[in-house]
């Protein structure tokens, strides 16, 4: 029997079917449209008129108890929840209603994509709707993705036990998969990163008066710089973050390899004859990689990181286009791993960039094979420090090792059992002496042995 000989139900604003009548009714509106713009090359004007009275009718009909936190009484056997979730939190099937678990079959989702779907129909003009037309508008209910990152947020539990819960873990790791980058916000204590700065800006100051003897990226305006690998600037909830080896151990396998521990300096022009300025978008993986995760680098800038600053351009869902063929530039080159012009034109078509702000206190998990760019730091003298360490699978088999000072092996035996941190134990005279003697970002090795 076709859907237009099926009686809808008559709603009133005390209809004794409660949530299940309005829900059955625009599902059963929603399949008349379906039914109407498929089974036909074109749409008349009546027929789309009396549709659309159809939902007027519904929402005008609709009770306040559904608009979102309405604080009516609810009453019993009613099939949505007291309480509406402004977005798929992916909690589960259950949900928890003073105490009564009740089973969730996402009702509240299943209105909002049918009201969206019936809005973004009726929007075009009747005589111009055709099959292909339906069947573009119908696909714009899946969501455009968001240029901007996903940010979590830990409880105070999380950030007191170092730990994230089940379902912010889950969060990590879709996020990862889909767009290449995740932010974690509070993780790192404000006092540990204002003492590691206090030491870092000055030293960047020194490498940024080096010019072009310096270990600059792309241009002198963003440095490659090293911490001091020193026992009094080692601060566990930064180098060693729990949170971040959670993250990347859960993407790339028990004991993620740490062999590479830099930082990216933004800094604002040394004058006003060196305006400031951008890096093209590059790719770290330029050479021949896996096409599937195996390093995440884990970002933890010093200060609030914002367009005026320099907060990197980050194209998300890009490492999923990551190959040499999308590349210029040979590995080892100072500007290699540049994106073709062609392809970032593509891509904004689809997804563009951005240029988050990133709080003070977060950690940031990225993809290395994900599209970004440094930016210019537009400030008057604010230095922006970024730390980079990159943790790679297990099975990885990067030749990289750490150079650290002896007085460090205390402050990072605890983590042996979560990270394999290959390391050339140096004297603390030797090891401050060369710190800041290391090359530039795309002088690195991030390939594997044979």
């Amino acid at each position: 029997m076709g859907l237009d000989q099926v009686e809808l139900f008559v709603l009133r604003g005390d209809d004794a079917d409660g949530d299940h009548g309005y829900l059955n009714a625009v599902s059963l509106i929603l399949g008349r449209i379906i039914n109407e713009c498929f089974g036909r090359e074109t749409v008349a004007p009546d027929a789309w008129n009396f549709l659309f009275g159809l939902l007027r009718d519904w929402c005008s009909a609709l009770p306040s108890r559904f608009a979102p936190f309405a604080r009516e009484e609810r009453g019993l056997g009613l099939a949505l929840p007291a309480v509406w979730m402004l977005q798929d939190c992916h909690g589960g099937p259950f949900i928890r209603d003073e105490a009564t678990q009740q089973e969730l079959v996402r009702p509240a989702m299943a209105f909002s994509h049918q009201v969206r779907a019936a809005r973004l129909l009726f929007r075009q003009h009747p005589l111009a709707l055709t099959q292909t037309s339906c069947r573009r508008t119908m696909a714009t209910i899946s969501q455009k993705p968001t240029t901007e990152p996903v940010v979590i947020k830990p409880s105070a539990v999380e950030i007191k036990n170092n730990i994230l819960s089940s379902r912010n873990l889950e969060l990590a790791v879709r996020h990862l998969h889909a767009d290449g980058l995740v932010v974690v916000e509070d993780a790192v204590p404000h006092a540990d990163l204002d003492a590691l700065n206090a030491k870092m800006v000055p030293d960047a100051r020194y490498l940024q008066s080096l010019g072009e003897d310096g270990p600059f990226n792309y241009n002198q305006g963003n440095l490659q710089q090293d911490p001091p690998p020193v026992a009094e600037y080692f601060f566990p909830s930064i180098f060693t973050n729990k949170i971040a080896t959670q993250i990347t151990s859960s993407i790339l396998g028990p004991r993620p390899k740490w062999t590479f521990c830099s930082a990216n300096s933004a800094m604002p022009p040394s004058s006003p004859d060196s305006p400031p300025q951008r890096q093209p978008v590059h790719s770290d993986a330029d050479f021949d990689h896996p096409h599937h995760p195996f390093a995440l680098v884990v970002n933890v800038p010093l200060v609030t990181m914002t367009p005026r600053n320099g907060s990197t351009e980050l194209w998300l869902g890009t490492h999923h286009l990551s190959n040499l063929s999308a590349q210029e530039g040979a590995h080892g080159e100072r500007a290699s791993g540049r994106i073709k012009q062609r392809l970032l034109d593509a891509r904004k078509e689809e997804r563009g960039p951005c240029q988050p702000v990133v709080k003070k206190g977060s950690i940031v998990v990225r993809d290395l094979r994900l599209w970004h760019a440094g930016m210019p730091n537009l400030s008057a003298d604010e230095v922006r420090v970024m730390l980079a360490f990159i943790h790679f699978a297990p099975w990885y088999r990067n030749p990289m090792r750490l150079r650290l000072g002896e007085d460090v092996k205390g402050r990072i035996e605890h983590v042996s059992g979560e990270l394999d941190v290959p390391v050339d134990w140096v004297g603390r005279e030797e090891v401050l002496g060369e710190y800041l003697r290391r090359g530039f970002g795309n002088s690195y090795d991030f390939g594997q042995e044979a």
